[in-house]
Parts: C-alpha cells; sequence; structure tokens
C-alpha cells in the first residue's frame, strides 16, 4: 500500500485530503509543518509527500531536498506561473493550485506513483543486467570464457581477494575492471597498479605513502594508492614483481585491513578489496623463497585463469573485429572489413602475445591500409604464407557452407587432406607444429586416419 504524507497547516485541508485518500486505498500521514513532518518518520519512508507551499516556519518547497528520492507534490493557493516554476526548479514533482478538484488530484497522485514505480523498475532491471553480465568489455563465448563470466558472476559481489592467474596480454585488468564494476564497491574507486612498472625504490612509498621528510626527497606528505582505494577495490597487476619487504606491508594490509605510510608512528584503518594478478607461478616462487608463502595463501582465496588468445577458438576473430571497429573509430578510419586469408590467419597464427598482439597488429593494419580490406601482410603475422593460401584457396575451391567457423576451417582442411598426407605434411601446411595440430584434434575430436605416425 502506498504511504502518503500530507502537510499542511489548515486542518480542514488536511482532513479532507485525508479522507480523499484512504477511500482510494493509500494509507495516510499527518503534518501541520515541515518541522512536525521532519520529526516524524524518515522521509524516505513514504511513496509521495503532499505539501503546501506557505507553511509556518519553513516553506513546503524545502521539503524536496530533505525527500531524497521520495517524491514532493506542491499545492498553494497562489496559483501563479512563477510559484509553478519554483517549484518544478527546485525538483517538485507536480504543482497543484488550491481549490483542486478531486479527480484532477487523484490523477495526478497516480501518475507520480507510476513514474516512481517505473524508475524503480529501470534502476533494478539496470542491476540486473549489471549483474548477469560482469564481464563487461570480455568478449568470449568459448567453454573456458563462459566458465570464467560464471565465475566472475559468482565472485563479484563478494569480498573476497581474487588472484588473476593468465600469460601477458589476455586481458587481466578488464577481469578486475568487471569484478569492480559488479560489485557494491563500484561506486568507490578501482585504483590500478603495475607492480613491474614501478622501481623498487619507490613502490612502498606509492603503495603506502609517506610522511614529511621520511625520506630524502620527501617534501610534503603523500597518500599512497593502497589509501586512495579506501572503500573501493586495489588492482595489482604482476603481483609476483612485488620486492618481499613490500609483500610483508601487503600482508599486513589483507590481516589487519591497516596500513602505515612510510615515517609513520601511527596506522590507519582501510576497507579495501584486493585484486592480484600474475602470470608466474606463485606457489613455485615460494617454494623457491622468491615470494611470501603465507601472502600467497592470502591471495589465493579465488583464482580465475584467462585462457590464452590461440586456445580460444572462433572468439579470435570476434574479438578481431570488436577491435577493428574500435580503431576505426579512433583513427576516423574509412570502412575496412578483413580478407578470407587474413581471417584463416588470425585462426591459425600462435599468438604469443595474445590480445595486445592482436590490438597493436590492427592498429598498425589500419594505419597502413589503403583499400578496404586488411591482407595478412598488413597484419604483419608472422605465418607461412603458403599455408593461409592453401587453405583458403582450398575451403573457396569446395564452397564451404555460409557461417563456416573459424574451427571448421581447420577441421574441414585436415579432414580432406589428411589421406594424402601425413601428420607432419598437415602441420607444414597449416604452418604449425605437430603437438599443436594433436592439440587441436583432440579439442575438436577428429580422429586422426589409421596407421598414421606417432607424434
Amino acid at each position: 500500500m502506498n504511504h502518503v504524507l500530507i502537510v499542511d497547516d489548515e486542518a480542514v485541508i488536511r482532513s479532507s485530503l485525508k479522507r480523499l485518500l484512504e477511500r482510494h486505498g493509500y494509507q495516510v500521514s499527518l503534518a501541520g509543518s515541515v518541522e512536525e513532518a521532519l520529526a516524524g518518520a524518515p522521509l524516505d519512508t513514504y511513496s509521495l509527500i503532499i505539501s503546501d507551499l506557505r507553511l509556518p516556519g519553513a516553506a513546503g518547497i524545502s521539503l524536496i531536498s530533505k525527500a531524497q528520492e521520495t517524491p514532493v507534490l506542491i499545492m498553494t493557493s497562489f496559483a501563479s506561473i512563477r510559484s509553478a516554476v519554483d517549484a518544478v526548479r527546485a525538483g517538485a514533482a507536480d504543482y497543484i493550485a488550491k481549490p483542486f478538484d478531486h479527480d484532477d488530484m487523484l490523477l495526478t497522485i497516480d501518475r507520480i506513483l507510476r513514474e516512481r514505480l517505473l524508475r524503480r523498475q529501470n534502476a533494478a532491471l539496470q542491476m540486473t543486467v549489471a549483474a548477469s553480465q560482469p564481464d563487461s568489455g570480455i568478449i568470449g563465448n568459448c567453454e573456458a570464457m563462459q566458465q570464467l563470466h560464471r565465475r566472475i558472476a559468482r565472485v563479484a559481489p563478494l569480498n573476497t581477494t581474487v588472484l588473476i592467474h593468465g600469460e601477458s596480454g589476455t586481458g587481466k585488468e578488464l577481469v578486475a575492471r568487471a569484478l569492480h564494476e559488479q560489485s557494491p564497491r563500484r561506486q568507490a574507486p578501482l585504483i590500478s597498479v603495475n607492480c613491474a612498472a614501478i622501481p623498487e625504490s619507490l613502490i612502498e612509498s606509492e603503495l603506502f605513502g609517506h610522511e614529511k621528510g621520511a625520506f630524502t626527497g620527501a617534501q610534503q606528505l603523500r597518500k599512497g594508492l593502497v589509501e586512495a582505494a579506501d572503500g573501493g577495490s586495489l588492482f595489482l597487476d604482476e603481483i609476483g614483481e612485488l620486492p618481499l619487504d613490500a609483500q610483508a606491508r601487503l600482508l599486513r594490509l589483507l590481516q589487519e585491513k591497516e596500513v602505515r605510510r612510510l615515517g609513520a608512528t601511527q596506522s590507519r584503518t582501510i576497507d579495501v578489496r584486493l585484486i592480484a594478478a600474475t602470470h608466474r607461478n606463485l606457489k613455485q616462487m615460494a617454494s623457491m623463497g622468491q615470494f611470501r608463502e603465507d601472502l600467497f595463501f592470502r591471495l589465493n582465496v579465488v583464482e580465475l585463469n584467462l585462457p590464452p588468445l590461440r586456445e580460444r577458438g572462433d572468439d579470435i576473430l570476434d574479438i578481431a573485429h570488436a577491435l577493428l571497429k574500435r580503431t576505426i573509430g579512433r583513427l576516423g578510419s574509412t570502412s575496412l572489413h578483413f580478407s578470407s586469408a587474413a581471417v584463416t590467419a588470425m585462426s591459425l597464427y600462435h599468438w604469443p602475445g595474445n590480445i595486445r598482439e592482436l590490438e597493436n597488429a590492427i592498429e598498425r593494419a589500419v594505419i597502413l591500409c589503403e583499400g578496404p580490406e586488411i591482407s595478412p601482410e598488413l597484419l604483419a603475422i608472422d605465418f607461412p604464407r603458403q599455408a593461409v593460401t592453401l587453405v583458403t584457396e582450398t575451403l573457396s575451391a569446395q564452397e564451404p557452407p555460409a557461417g563456416l567457423s573459424l574451427e571448421d576451417y581447420f577441421q574441414h582442411f585436415v579432414l580432406e587432406h589428411q589421406d594424402q598426407m601425413s601428420e607432419t605434411e598437415l602441420a607444414q601446411k597449416l604452418g604449425i607444429s605437430r603437438k599443436t595440430l594433436w592439440e587441436r584434434r583432440q579439442r575438436l575430436g577428429i580422429p586422426r586416419k589409421r596407421g598414421s605416425e606417432p607424434i
């Protein structure tokens, strides 16, 4: 039931309006002034506030700023355009002149409450959509990425420390951003720190801050990046490069939720969620004394693994098209598309630099391209040209069905030629190693011909 607060200094108006609203199913509370209204229940507990403009003491319009999300309908006996404009400018949901018609009042109230309900439903829908898509900015539908999406959705709302593991260039910061944006901390900052990019002599000062005079060159007090992330999330990329001294201070932050600036005598309480990332094996580093074992166990509460680009199948082409569109928009280039040979090359290439390498290759191609089509040469992929040509020509000659996926390209070529070629020859024609050929056979379920030599 909608609960309405009526604020008016005339008892007759209050009682008559109360009877009208109660007959139509509203719960009604009364107040004779702004002060009396504020002394009662919190204003945000009401569905609507109906207030006279002129009241003893504070004006009714002053309720608007105090009502927060609760709409305020202003009444006045001095109907004028000026007073209506003033009320609306102050944020009133609407304005109605006394004496008002009962039907007009009921229609106005109904419209305001429906608009309020619609705003709430839209906000709830946006939160639901955001919660179901915690990987904003992350493109990928392969099995490994679907599992990653599910884990992000499950972990993001929690305050748990997360360790993201993946090769360089796989998009670990995007995962950290998705975790932050789908968490209750999303309104607070996400502070990203690349531990490998800060000199070892400065990293403690950068992370934890310092007092004036704490060391030579410390001319003034400086807040550290950990404090800057207070209330939000701190993303430490390449945490395996963090010096042991800084690791000890980070461990204290995780255990005690406290941080102490260099040169300070007192610690400060900090509320921050830590998200770390690395491409190194921290467990192995801990066994070799290169990383604190106790910190490793504190970090490795939930581990998210990002697959390398070469293991993501058709995701490669989806990412490439998204990057091409973004690069064209950023550089202001004309419309471009990938040639079939470029598509095949991107599918079969190993991508040691992962998404970062793909992004750089596409940017280079967009800058240098003189026609509407991007070729493998423009992508500067270190890949045997004859393999690309062979696969493309073979498939074109046999007119594969529309919408043939990149994995289908590989499967089609292997099944078509494995009776005439050895595993070594197949791998050479495709421009990949025999080990990679075997791994793709296993993943795609392509049987080897009988009697073919072992790997």
